[in-house]
């Protein structure tokens, strides 16, 4: 049994990349915003439960594939992909936030992703904040 943290951790929350990146998979399932981490091929390898309920979408069917070509090709642009790959270019730390429309697969959803990468952390993440 894992035990839960005292202070759940939060979409907006500063620093929040090494936080994310700590928790195990029953941990991340536990937040209340969506987490998808992918590695440099761009591979999902982490996918939460809160995710998947969302958008509607199995771990199975996430885990293991290109998540700017096969799972949400709707993220393949500059506003998303191509930060992650300007960031890895330049070897900095990426930290945004933007308001989104996600339409892959669903009716167009507004939502808030939060961008994170950094040159010492093996995985970048996508954050969903789909409240208002």
């Amino acid at each position: 049994m894992v035990a839960s943290r005292v202070s759940p951790l939060e979409f907006g929350q500063s620093d929040l990349l090494p936080e994310i990146d700590a928790l195990d998979a029953a941990e991340l399932d536990e937040l209340e915003f969506g987490v998808i981490g992918f590695d440099v091929e761009t591979v999902v390898r982490r996918y939460n439960a809160y995710e998947s309920k969302a958008a509607a979408l199995s771990a199975k069917s996430v885990l293991g594939h290109p998540l700017f070509t096969v799972v949400a090709p709707c993220m393949n642009n500059f506003l998303i992909a191509q930060r992650f790959e300007d960031a890895a270019a330049a070897a900095t730390r990426l930290d945004d936030t933007i308001d989104y429309v996600l339409t892959l697969r669903m009716r167009p959803v507004k939502v808030k992703l939060r961008l994170l990468a950094s040159d010492g952390v093996a995985l970048r993440y996508v954050l969903v904040s789909r409240r208002p």
